[in-house]
């Protein structure tokens, strides 16, 4: 039976830890989550599965409570529909957003995980994994052509568009992708190290870890807004 329940999805920007010691914003996840140490189904498709990163992200996760990290491998779609559809919380991990999202997309496990999220398994995610929860990136046919960007889709789970650990670009790629959006007022969230969005099933978000910087075009320009602040 279909059970129409979604819970409020993790975007998280990475960074800001200090090593050896269990993320505290992980932990609240993991609590909220409402199971001691959940397993956690691993999706690395934006990294090609690599294996030192997916040992060095379980260990990370497994640190701030975590019990099982099972790697679903995009690459055997059986075996990873059957850890997905068994796990607790379902964790999308970093690397390159179109990789990721023509990896799932080959697979053909973005419906699944549609489907996990519509009745209420939890999703968090961390740097091109976030984005690849939003809505919609932007990509360039030719790197040194700014007139080839376009925008592509995502598996839209969170109803938001963000960018995450830009903030030393001043979020180029955020700015070029609500340009070529074109929706006047529409909100774009830029993720610094360190903070995370909770992205509420309607699309609602706040901060947590600190504050997310805000974006909108407005008269056709891009332009910053005041920060969300992280919520108390």
């Amino acid at each position: 039976m279909r059970i129409y329940n979604p819970k409020p999805i993790y975007l998280l920007a990475g960074g800001g830890r200090r090593q050896g010691e269990p993320d505290p914003m992980l932990a609240a996840i993991f609590a909220e989550c409402g199971k001691a140490a959940p397993c956690i189904a691993y999706i690395g498709a934006a990294n090609g599965d690599k294996r030192d990163f997916y040992e060095r992200m379980s260990a990370y996760l497994r640190e701030a409570g975590a019990g099982r990290v099972p790697l679903a491998p995009v690459a055997r779609p059986p075996e990873a529909r059957r850890i997905l559809a068994a796990a607790d919380m379902v964790f999308v991990s970093g690397g390159d957003v179109e990789r990721g999202m023509q990896a799932l997309v080959k697979a053909r496990l973005a419906k699944l995980l549609e489907r996990l999220y519509a009745n209420g398994v939890p999703f968090f995610a961390s740097s091109a994994g976030s984005i690849m929860l939003a809505r919609e990136w932007v990509r360039w046919r030719d790197p040194n052509d700014d007139a080839t960007a376009e925008v592509f889709p995502c598996l839209g789970l969170a109803k938001v568009l963000c960018d995450m650990h830009g903030e030393g670009e001043d979020w180029e790629e955020l700015r070029v992708l609500l340009a070529l959006r074109g929706e006047e007022g529409e909100v774009g969230y830029g993720v610094p190290r360190g903070v995370a969005l909770r992205v509420e099933p309607d699309g609602t978000a706040s901060a947590v870890g600190g504050a997310a910087h805000c974006f909108a075009l407005r008269g056709g320009v891009v332009q910053r807004l005041p920060d969300m602040e992280a919520r108390r």
